[in-house]
């Protein structure tokens, strides 16, 4: 059972993603708050597998709640909740400890694979984000963005072969299981590639290196896995 802490300051949307992770039996809605200040005491009381966080909220917003989570709770996955021209928040979101990234106005079916996802340990972030972040980080002006393809590329060059494959893995949103299956090897193993390929990258958590392998073009185009 994946348990869900929901943290909205709108009641209707917490009642629309209540109502549609309550669609999968695997998941249990524990709590929810309706700012970034509730939802942190309420991680802390009851240490739920993932927090669902708004960006913007009163009192302390979703990137200080999900910090502030990553420092108390570091075994929460943290999922936030953005809408289109919040990018900055997104790219902010990354440093803090957040996992998933998804668009209010994405497909449920997101939502429940992103909050499955980051509770097995994966990265997520939604088709529509990962470009909304890659055009971000890229509008700077052909030059900039040139220049940010050639530098993820040359990070990417620095990887092994099998590092490499693991982080094409990663950018698709897949956990350690799922990659392990694909590779054939033992969990184990994975997790020392991919504790490598974020040392060797600079980044601080999956997601970010989800980051880099769009940015280079190395995520493949079939990587979810059914069931």
């Amino acid at each position: 059972m994946t348990r869900v802490l929901i943290a909205d300051d709108e009641p209707m949307i917490r009642a629309g993603v209540r109502a549609v992770l309550s669609t999968d039996p695997r998941i249990e809605i524990v709590a929810e708050a309706g700012d970034g200040h509730e939802a942190v005491e309420l991680v802390r009381l009851h240490r739920p597998d993932v927090a669902v966080l708004d960006v913007r909220m009163p009192r302390t917003d979703g990137i200080d709640a999900a910090a502030e989570i990553s420092r108390i709770i570091p075994t929460t996955g943290i999922i936030m909740l953005t809408t289109f021209g919040e990018d900055d928040y997104i790219l902010r979101a990354l440093g803090c400890g957040a996992a998933g990234f998804l668009i209010k106005s994405g497909e449920p079916e997101e939502l429940l694979a992103g909050v499955l996802a980051v509770a097995d340990g994966a990265a997520y972030l939604s088709p529509k984000v990962a470009a909304r972040v890659v055009a971000h980080l890229a509008s700077g002006g052909a030059g900039e963005r040139a220049g940010r393809r050639a530098a993820a590329r040359e990070k990417v060059a620095g990887l092994t072969p099998r590092e490499r494959e693991v982080l094409s893995f990663l950018g698709g949103g897949l956990s350690n299981g799922q990659i392990a299956r694909r590779l054939h090897v033992v969990e184990g193993t994975v997790k020392a590639h991919v504790s490598s390929v974020l040392s060797r990258l600079g980044v601080e958590n999956r997601a970010a290196a989800a980051v880099v392998a769009h940015e280079a073009g190395v995520v493949p185009v079939h990587t979810k896995e059914s069931g």
